[in-house]
């Protein structure tokens, strides 16, 4: 099936001027973007006076996994019986027809990356998904898309009275999950095809495989400096890749992060400074940390803030003076970046996935309608 949208403005997210072009859509890609395309046999969109842009993606939520309305019922992305729970993994937990990924679809948000709370120092696997569809198998873009690991309160609060009450003790049940991680991957190579040498199986220590593998990173939950530092300190230290989620106090090191150069996924900071590590949150991170160079993906941290008001977040970066285009690109291709997907999704090309976003204005705007939606070449 084919679909040609005519006349739209095209924010493709790589040029930093907006273009007019028409954008062909043939089994689910985008086969053509260019003026004055002809087709006969494609369904036509008039997109006269709207703005198209790359589906919006959501580096870090919780979508799918955290619950839907009060109660536990439908909590499932905090697992408080163990702190070290790398075999967990989001696929499990994720609710495809939960109201809010229809709402997140219906605004524009055509992917979002989500998995495990912040409970844990090792809490299990992201996925990157589609925000349509029935059954998670087949919404999937990467599975597993990285490992949450987690800094700061929240592993202290959750786990005060079972064996972790200072930054010390996560750090250190980090490191030595890391060690076992090697040593077990160690052996497994050294066994080569010999089975009867291969390790003991150990499910936790096969889920951290792809880490110690460098297959897929560490997604560090940190939001004070000193968790930034201790994040990018393990990191080096056992040669694993790593990206850093919420980043609040980032403004306040913004030198010392651009000349490490790890990804920055910043927020959520439509929110109450609800506990003491985010009393210097404010939306001038995003915009400074962008200034300095760094790859900058603005997150909701779903359902902190409701799925739908990525783009918002973003305008509110902005009003802080955020370059437009970097808030952007925060948006869609940098995230799809920082998530490894970006062969797919983040911005409008040729061969990429057509989830495509029509408005009537800028959607960093209130005032600002979303008209059309495309995921994967079909209208939502």
């Amino acid at each position: 099936m084919k679909t040609l949208i005519k006349n739209a403005l095209v924010h493709d997210s790589i040029n930093r001027e907006s273009y007019e072009a028409d954008i062909l859509i043939e089994d689910g890609k985008i086969a053509l973007i260019e003026k004055a395309i002809e087709c006969v046999d494609a369904e036509t969109v008039d997109a006269t006076g709207l703005n198209a842009y790359a589906g919006f993606i959501d580096a870090h939520s919780h979508i799918g996994l955290c619950g839907y309305g009060i109660g536990y019922e439908g909590q499932d992305y905090n697992e408080y019986n163990d702190i070290i729970t790398p075999h967990l993994r989001a696929i499990d937990g994720f609710k495809p027809m939960q109201p809010p990924l229809e709402t997140a679809a219906k605004a524009g948000i055509t992917t979002v990356c989500t998995g495990p709370g912040s409970s844990n120092v090792l809490g299990g696997t992201f996925i990157a998904v589609k925000t349509v569809g029935k059954r998670a198998d087949d919404m999937i873009v990467k599975n597993p898309m990285a490992m949450k690991c987690a800094f700061g309160e929240n592993p202290k609060r959750c786990y005060r009275d079972k064996g972790d009450s200072c930054r010390m003790s996560t750090a250190a049940k980090l490191r030595e999950t890391l060690f076992k991680a090697f040593e077990y991957d160690k052996k497994i190579k050294a066994a080569g095809d010999d089975e009867s040498k291969k390790p003991t199986f150990d499910m936790k220590l096969e889920a951290m495989l792809p880490v110690v593998r460098g297959e897929i990173p560490l997604k560090a939950h940190a939001h004070a400096t000193e968790d930034i530092f201790t994040a990018i300190r393990i990191a080096k230290e056992f040669g694993v890749k790593l990206t850093l989620e919420h980043v609040t106090e980032g403004h306040l090191i913004a030198d010392e992060l651009a000349a490490e150069g790890y990804p920055c996924a910043v927020g959520p900071s439509l929110t109450d400074a609800s506990k003491w590590e985010l009393r210097n949150m404010t939306f001038e991170t995003p915009g400074i940390l962008a200034k300095k160079g760094l790859q900058v993906s603005i997150i909701t941290d779903a359902d902190v803030i409701p799925q739908q008001y990525l783009p918002l977040c973003a305008g509110l970066a902005v009003k802080s003076g955020m370059d437009p285009f970097d808030a952007l690109q925060a948006i869609t291709i940098n995230p799809a970046l920082h998530a490894g997907i970006a062969d797919r999704v983040g911005s409008l090309e040729c061969g990429k996935d057509a989830d495509i976003v029509l408005t009537d204005g800028c959607p960093f705007e209130v005032s600002t309608n979303v008209k059309c939606v495309f995921i994967n070449g079909k209208r939502v």
